[in-house]
């Protein structure tokens, strides 16, 4: 327990984003080109990490399914330490702190041990990898309404603790995180709800990465398409009608820089 004079530094949980550094936010680069110490996960990219402050010190204690490097509770723990001897100390995760990302309990057991705290949203990957595939998550003629769901489980087991048939039949479009692993049980899941098999679902893999893949088809098809392609983690599943405007809208995928000369033109 600190005392009362002890001088204790500030913690910022930020989020990075899903990857093209262009969608960091400003407040975010800002604290992490004056960062002391940054904590960062393994979906952050290479690109937002080139923004760190180069006298800081950057400690990866990413985790990935079945390669740890640290337990939640022991990151918590860094982030108390490393805030009692420093000003700024940034965790930083990929796309938003509280969008599955554990932030509200790093949160909360930062504000039990006293050490003052703030978060900085970033864009979920849930948001982002679908747009960057021309896939927009509403629309007029086919979605009105979005669920964001998890579908990770332990390794080694599935018991589901998501209720899928409400998720079924109170959603047009279902985004799913964390869920490639488990997808064929959750696909059995929703079908058992009513869910027809040729629901159109897309996965969007390094989603605004320059090495964003997508793999269309649908709940009937989708697995053979994995397999086949050997389609793996990290991946953002959409589900629903939606997905039909992939075929439309992804020759407009963003560009990782944005074009000042075609800019420019255009202006002038």
């Amino acid at each position: 327990m600190h005392t009362e004079r002890e001088e204790l530094g500030k913690v910022y949980l930020v989020g990075a984003g899903p990857g093209d550094p262009g969608l960091m936010t400003l407040k975010g680069k800002g604290l992490l080109e004056c960062a002391d110490v940054v904590i960062y996960d393994a979906l952050v990219s290479s690109a937002i990490l080139m923004m760190i402050n180069p006298q800081a010190e950057k400690i990866h204690a990413g985790k990935r399914r079945g390669r740890h490097s640290l337990i939640q509770e022991e990151i918590t723990q860094l982030l108390i330490e490393k805030a009692r001897d420093n000003t700024i100390v940034v965790r930083l995760k990929g796309g938003d702190p509280f969008v599955f990302g554990r932030g509200g309990e790093e949160m909360a057991d930062l504000v039990k041990a006293g050490v003052p705290v703030e978060v900085v949203p970033g864009i979920t990957s849930g948001i982002a990898a679908p747009a960057y595939a021309g896939i927009p998550l509403t629309h007029r003629s086919y979605s009105s309404s979005v669920t964001f769901v998890t579908g990770h489980e332990a390794a080694g087991k599935y018991s589901p603790v998501v209720n899928w048939q409400a998720i079924a039949h109170g959603s047009e479009t279902i985004v799913i995180y964390m869920g490639i692993h488990n997808l064929p049980h959750i696909i059995e899941q929703l079908h058992a709800a009513g869910l027809s098999l040729e629901t159109p679902i897309a996965l969007v893999r390094w989603g605004t990465r320059p090495e964003q893949e997508e793999l269309t088809g649908t709940l009937a098809t989708i697995a053979a398409q994995m397999e086949a392609k050997e389609f793996s983690a990290p991946a953002i599943a959409v589900i629903g009608k939606v997905v039909k405007m992939h075929e439309i809208l992804s020759s407009c995928r963003p560009l990782g820089k944005i074009d000042m000369a075609h800019v420019t033109e255009v202006i002038n």
